[in-house]
């Protein structure tokens, strides 16, 4: 067996070290890599869908709670305003709730985000109209007479 002349003990021997903290840096890597890849690719996408159909669920109930609540007690004329809080995005994306038929509808680009209330009103309201976009402010108006009595989604 012949030795390498240009071995040196006392200068090679740091390189051991040196590969071995390289080859543990690679494999921490590679473990992140392949459970960030796990996760965007199956565990996120289905919370942020869960969480979407939630939101959009709690955002028609305190909007038709609000519209509902601005609706006051019987009297001569009526003339009210008030502001409704909406979230700006539902997963991501602006959305509109329109009025249709007495009851509020959550109309998304993700068809799998929508939704319908069904208004509790009292029968002095004959008509509830109009529609909020999700970047715009939002506001219920509502006015008439004793008897006849509109709500305006503006």
């Amino acid at each position: 067996m012949t030795r390498d002349p240009d071995f040196d003990p006392d200068r090679d021997r740091a390189v051991t070290p040196v590969v071995g903290k390289g080859l543990e840096a690679a494999i921490v890597l590679l473990y992140v890599a392949s459970l960030v890849a796990a996760l965007h690719g199956g565990v996120l996408p289905d919370y942020r869908t869960a969480t979407a159909t939630e939101v959009g669920d709690r955002t028609l109930a305190s909007a038709a709670d609000r519209v509902e609540t601005s609706v006051p007690p019987p009297a001569t004329a009526v003339d009210v305003t008030r502001a409704v809080s909406l979230p700006e995005t539902i997963g991501r994306s602006t959305y509109r709730i329109h009025a249709v038929d007495r009851a509020l509808v959550l109309d998304h680009p993700d068809p799998g985000l929508g939704g319908r209330i069904r208004l509790s009103l009292p029968d002095r309201v004959v008509t509830v109209e109009g529609s909020w976009e999700s970047d715009d402010p939002a506001r219920v108006s509502v006015q008439g007479e004793a008897d006849r009595i509109r709500v305006i989604l503006s």
